[in-house]
């Protein structure tokens, strides 16, 4: 879902990769001001004592815990390096609009390097990562949407013509495989679509073996998963390579991602390179067919478990199809309010990254709600955890409630509650280049569902599996479905 530019495609963790940061970090520069301007310190027995409830309960129910108890501004500190954590839009202004020099990733994340090549993101300078980002932002930009209707209706209509009249699928499973097809369509263009997804479905596959806790830790240790991630990407860098210069040579054009990162240049007036162009090609695949599957299977849970925004969210594909009977165009899309807005509530209450994070390279301040003034030292790790930070109930009316109404025009209370309020797409210069994608594929596969299906939930409502990197549903979601005829 989240399609980030190469150098924020790795700001979210979920409670898995924020241990690992606690566990990995070096020992954080101790603050020596004023004591009483440090926030308050959850520290090393405490927060231990909580791990087990971070992996009982879940990440949101033990930060918010602190968060009741501490306040908007707190650290949680285990045997040395202090993270500090930022709730709440008062607090975290410049966790996000801070600049490079001030605050950033830092080399938290030097794992993506071995994931997509040191020709990308972390694997470049300052300068070229923010290069690397525009160009991420350009071909991903709301007027390129257009471009890619057509494509993604063609993948969405072939993938569920193959269902038949009636039967029960596990839409969990059946969401990652069509996100892969509609990725490498738009992404990667038609030759890997029509003529190497097989092999391309399974080098990705390959790739993810890099996102386990020890290659996490230690991407350079010459483990199975490792020797399998580096395998395929090198792979897959030669394939997109081959594409690329085939392209090249040819003369040829076409309108997808792909080409639109084989166009850009630098502000010197240098083109990208091949290497450049498959790295980012490779992580923006990675990243959004993933957590677009995952958010795609939290609507259908949320939906069919909510027969009034269901039968709301069906009406209006009633309507939308009246208008524009001969066919849908992304005019079509962007009016469907309704469904945009039970996407959006999903994405308050299940972000696929569940924490951002930070370093501090410079000290700054904060100031909470209630006026407390906290100064953050330079060195430190900083997280805000966005499952805490979408569910603060003095923004968001009974938080634990789906109700996709919040966010119509008579409510809005995410821009009621100001800036930073809803960051399941992170936000500032950190903003997900990829938003207007994601959420225009999701459109396009409910309001083929809902258009053409009648769904029956047979699984439970999912738990939310804080294991994974991205945090997923546990399990599957099985349903049974009917073709229907849907009214002209």
């Amino acid at each position: 879902m989240d399609f980030p530019s190469i150098n924020t495609l790795w700001c979210g963790a979920m409670a898995l990769l924020f241990i690992i940061i606690v566990l990995s970090t070096k020992r954080s520069m101790i603050h020596r001001g004023n004591p009483s301007q440090l926030p308050p310190l959850v520290n090393g027995i405490a927060f231990l004592a909580l791990l087990p409830n971070l992996l009982k309960k879940g990440l949101h129910d033990v930060v918010n815990d602190l968060y009741v108890k501490h306040g908007s501004v707190f650290m949680a500190g285990l045997f040395g390096p202090n993270v500090t954590f930022l709730i709440g839009p008062e607090v975290t202004a410049h966790f996000f609009q801070g600049l490079e020099s001030e605050i950033s990733h830092g080399k938290m994340f030097v794992f993506a390097v071995h994931m997509f090549g040191n020709a990308v993101g972390l694997g470049r300078d300052i300068a070229t990562q923010n290069e690397q980002r525009r160009f991420n932002s350009e071909a991903l930009k709301m007027s390129r949407m257009r471009s890619h209707v057509s494509p993604m209706l063609d993948e969405v209509e072939s993938y569920f013509d193959k269902w038949g009249k009636e039967g029960t699928v596990d839409l969990k499973c059946e969401f990652e495989q069509l996100l892969m097809l509609i990725a490498s369509r738009c992404l990667l263009g038609k030759e890997v679509r029509e003529n190497m997804f097989g092999e391309v479905q399974t080098l990705f596959h390959e790739l993810g073996s890099g996102m386990n806790i020890t290659s996490l830790l230690f991407p350079q240790l010459p483990i199975p998963s490792n020797r399998r991630r580096d395998r395929a990407r090198i792979r897959l860098t030669k394939i997109l390579s081959d594409v690329i210069e085939s392209r090249k040579i040819s003369g040829r054009v076409e309108e997808d991602t792909l080409q639109k990162l084989i166009d850009s240049k630098y502000k010197d007036g240098s083109s990208t390179t091949v290497e450049e162009v498959a790295g980012m090609a490779m992580a923006m695949l990675f990243v959004g067919k993933h957590s677009s599957s995952i958010t795609s299977t939290w609507t259908g849970a949320r939906l069919l478990s909510h027969p009034t925004f269901l039968k709301a969210a069906i009406e209006e594909q009633i309507q939308i199809a009246k208008k524009y009977k001969d066919g849908l165009d992304n005019n079509a899309f962007m009016e469907m309010e309704t469904l945009h807005n039970c996407i959006k509530e999903v994405l308050r209450m299940h972000p696929p990254m569940g924490v951002l994070v930070r370093k501090a390279h410079k000290k700054f301040t904060v100031q909470t709600k209630e006026g407390k003034t906290y100064e953050i030292p330079q060195g430190q790790i900083v997280a805000t955890p966005t499952v805490v930070s979408n569910h603060i109930p003095y923004i968001y009316k009974d938080p634990q409630v789906y109700d996709p109404d919040r966010f119509g025009p008579e409510r809005q209370e995410d821009k009621v509650g100001g800036k930073f309020s809803y960051t399941s797409f992170s936000g500032g210069r950190h903003v997900c280049t990829g938003e207007a994608f994601a959420y225009l594929q999701i459109k396009v596969i409910w309001s083929h569902l809902l258009r053409n299906f009648e769904f029956e939930l047979i699984s439970p409502f999912p738990k939310t599996d804080w294991s994974k990197f991205l945090a997923e549903p546990k399990g599957n979601l099985f349903v049974r479905y009917k073709r229907t005829s849907f009214p002209q």
